[in-house]
């Protein structure tokens, strides 16, 4: 089953988020995501507002977490922490 990798962030320190997304990206596209937002305009319209929003398709919930394991891709967040305040959540998507 599908499942989202949703994302949101406050960013602190724009230089070095830039370096984890230049990293992150290619990483999340090898381990077969796709993005379907990424800091994209949005209109917050409940609860506690945040930044950035990203939104990515992966085949399935393992596969998303897999990658959000991988060596390669914590390498990038190392680029993330301390520059960024981030809540992420892995969801499966409904039939």
């Amino acid at each position: 089953m599908a499942a989202l990798w949703i994302s949101h962030v406050d960013v602190s320190d724009p230089e070095a988020y830039a370096e984890y997304g230049k990293r992150a990206v290619p990483v999340i596209e090898r381990m077969g995501g796709t993005f379907i937002a990424r800091g994209a305009d949005f209109r917050q319209l409940e609860g506690d507002g945040w930044q950035r929003h990203t939104i990515i398709r992966f085949e399935s919930l393992e596969a998303a977490e897999a990658c959000f394991q991988s060596p390669e891709y914590q390498e990038a967040v190392a680029f993330a922490e301390g520059a960024s305040s981030r809540s992420l959540t892995l969801i499966e998507v409904l039939d």
